[in-house]
């Protein structure tokens, strides 16, 4: 006997705007921003004067209208949107997202350069824990702003006075630690590994001020394997790269932290670069201390990734491949 599958009810909604001038802004170039809400929420969305009509399943529908309205609020207060800004705003309320609290009551980063919100729910509850810890651990694949707003968080507390400095470290594991060999002085030598690092603070402090304050001593590069011994109090600590570290090296990092300091450790369990056999300073980490009062864990997923929608298809590609081949060696 055939099972008859009811087809899903539709719905359809029109919103009115106003302003024509920012509703041209909203929908894009050749209705540009509206084919992204399209694609990423799977409903229909059309302009016709100062209405735009959606339809689709109530929960989608219901979804575009509140990104399309959010968007619209911040082009009312002056804000500019992009494609990113579109992008961010559907995932947010993707109702398969499950977002945590309205776009209207996102939590955000306050930095000289403007408010750094959220562009995904794991970000949400990262952000939440940034502002909440003094330890947190971001685990997750590249693109989905772990670095990036960590380094907002250390840039808002040392322009606010809360920290008197950041410092910033990363395993360099292509050099073996061993950057006495490499030509150059020490800036020289550890800049090709704190690149991401350096390129999010040169986004997020205007001007020169990025080198003015590295010429103070208020930014400070610290690379992991010249670390050991000293005891950092006032401070935003970064790790980045951390799966790259020994469990020694971890450790070793996580035991210099002083009075007043906080610290952020981010990494890729899915990007090791340790010698065969090795294993991460990071993963041990997690391990040893997953719910340990202070401490807050922040984990994300390929729904998070919020550079090109090809990174997110990309890593999942890869999380797939993975899983294949671990359950065909658990068949062995």
């Amino acid at each position: 006997m055939s099972q008859i599958i009811a087809p899903q009810a539709s719905l359809s909604r029109t919103l009115t705007f106003n302003n024509n001038g920012l509703l041209s802004v909203l929908v894009g170039d050749h209705d540009r921003n509206l084919a992204r809400i399209e694609q990423r929420l799977g409903v229909r969305v059309a302009c016709r004067g100062n209405r735009v009509s959606i339809s689709g399943e109530p929960s989608k529908v219901e979804a575009a209208e509140i990104a399309l309205s959010s968007l619209y609020q911040r082009l009312a207060r002056g804000e500019a949107i992009d494609a990113a800004e579109v992008d961010a705003a559907a995932r947010l309320v993707d109702p398969a997202a499950d977002p945590r609290l309205p776009l209207s009551d996102l939590p955000a980063i306050r930095t000289r350069k403007g408010a750094v919100g959220p562009r995904s729910p794991g970000q949400t509850g990262y952000i939440e824990l940034l502002a909440k810890h003094e330890m947190v651990f971001a685990i997750g694949p590249a693109g989905t702003g772990k670095t990036y707003l960590a380094v907002a968080q250390a840039v808002a507390m040392l322009i606010s006075g809360r920290v008197d400095r950041i410092v910033l470290s990363r395993p360099a594991v292509e050099a073996g630690e061993r950057l006495g060999f490499l030509p150059g002085d020490m800036k020289e030598k550890v800049d090709p590994y704190l690149r991401p690092l350096y390129d999010a603070l040169q986004d997020l402090l205007p001007g020169d001020l990025m080198t003015r304050r590295m010429a103070a001593g208020e930014i400070e590069i610290a690379p992991l394997a010249f670390m050991r011994g000293r005891t950092l109090a006032h401070a935003f600590v970064i790790l980045d790269e951390a799966q790259n570290t020994t469990p020694v090296q971890m450790k070793m990092f996580l035991t210099r932290m002083g009075e007043g300091t906080r610290m952020v450790i981010t990494g890729d369990l899915s990007q090791i670069d340790l010698p065969t056999g090795a294993r991460s300073g990071l993963a041990d980490a997690l391990d040893t201390l997953e719910g340990v009062p202070g401490i807050g864990i922040a984990r994300f997923g390929v729904g998070d990734v919020v550079r090109h929608p090809l990174v997110a298809r990309i890593v999942e590609a890869y999380d797939q491949r993975m899983t294949a081949q671990q359950e065909r060696e658990r068949g062995h």
